[in-house]
């Protein structure tokens, strides 16, 4: 006897589930998240594609699919056109949902870069990757967070449960840092400077970065750390630290075009004073060969040698698309820092003496 198929939510259901499911953070977001991922998911949901029912999906299902189909939602609709889609007959449907060189996009970005890695599609052992045979499925926890007649409390449990059973470590981090500082309001983010004075900024990823590099990336990597420097484009604002920077000889003036953060190692004694200029990047904008040489001029005119400068750029991991578009950019002799893996960086070697404090 046949098991009964699993019940199908609304499509709107599971985009507004996919976006929790996944907050910001996860590896590959955006390819769990988007239209065609939930049209992915629910058409899997359609065919019975869950783990247990040895039914699977190829892309073409969801790209052949149409409004006309969907609507049909008894068992023996779905069977009907499970047999159907998962035979060799080539026809499409009118009113189909995509182009036919949709597949692609289905199974590279939203199924294989998205989904698989994030536990939340399974593959169909024994099955060459050449196979045209139908070979996805939804596991069986993450097809149950679909459940419509799951809400509220519950629901927000099972995706906590179901987060922490299956995303990686990694992405763990990523999620909890960039929820890290959020004030009640969550109007701004809050950052504590190592002198424990606090500031409000306005809530954003670039925002959410400059608090890692204060609050994470200078305790770990600098002996007495220091905040000279912090601008907020999103206002325009722009303070520093007047005295202690006047103090190490560095003439800081806002109207230049200066990083979004300049740190400080106190550490060492004045004529080995680090100075850290960091360029955090949520979309674009990292320490490339020319704005490494902006930066070191505007230190060596305030009399600092270039073994007292160093050049961060930071990311919130090695797998965010920014850090992606710009990786071939990044200078050489400078670092970079990814604030989901906060005890490890990346040394951009030119050769040169490295200069930041724990690595001297």
């Amino acid at each position: 006897m046949e098991l009964s198929l699993p019940s199908v939510p609304r499509l709107a259901t599971i985009a507004n589930r996919l976006a929790e499911i996944f907050p910001e953070g996860v590896s590959h977001r955006n390819y769990c998240v988007r239209a065609v991922a939930a049209r992915t998911v629910w058409v899997m949901l359609y065919a019975g594609a869950v783990d247990g029912f040895d039914r699977w999906l190829r892309p073409s299902m969801v790209t052949d699919m149409s409004d006309r189909q969907a609507a049909r939602h008894t068992d023996a609709d779905r069977r009907k056109w499970y047999a159907r889609a998962s035979s060799p007959d080539k026809r499409r449907p009118a009113g189909a949902w995509f182009a036919p060189n949709s597949r692609e996009q289905i199974r590279d970005e939203t199924i294989r870069l998205g989904l698989i890695p994030n536990g939340a599609v399974i593959e169909r052992k024994g099955v060459p990757t050449t196979s045209p045979l139908p070979k996805y499925a939804l596991a069986t926890d993450f097809a149950a967070l679909f459940d419509e007649k799951v809400s509220g409390t519950s629901l927000h449990e099972a995706f906590g449960r179901w987060r922490s059973a299956h995303l990686t470590k990694a992405a763990l981090a990523r999620v909890a840092l960039l929820k890290r500082g959020v004030t009640k309001d969550k109007a701004s983010v809050l950052v504590t400077y190592p002198n424990g004075h606090t500031r409000k900024l306005a809530p954003g990823p670039s925002s959410i970065l400059s608090k890692a590099v204060i609050e994470e990336f200078g305790p770990r990597f600098l002996e007495e750390p220091a905040v000279l420097f912090l601008s907020e484009s999103a206002s325009k604002v722009r303070e520093y630290d007047r005295d202690l920077a006047e103090a190490l000889g560095l003439k800081i003036d806002s109207a230049t075009n200066l990083p979004d953060v300049v740190l400080a190692d106190l550490g060492k004694s004045a004529t080995e004073v680090l100075v850290v200029f960091v360029e955090v990047v949520a979309t674009d904008g990292p320490i490339n060969e020319k704005r490494k040489g902006a930066l070191l001029q505007i230190a060596r005119n305030a009399g600092l040698q270039d073994r007292n400068v160093a050049f961060l750029t930071v990311f919130s991991d090695r797998g965010c698309a920014a850090f992606k578009k710009t990786v071939a950019d990044l200078a050489w002799g400078s670092f970079t820092w990814f604030m989901a893996e906060p005890d490890n960086l990346m040394i951009l070697h030119d050769g040169k003496p490295v200069p930041l404090s724990s690595l001297r």
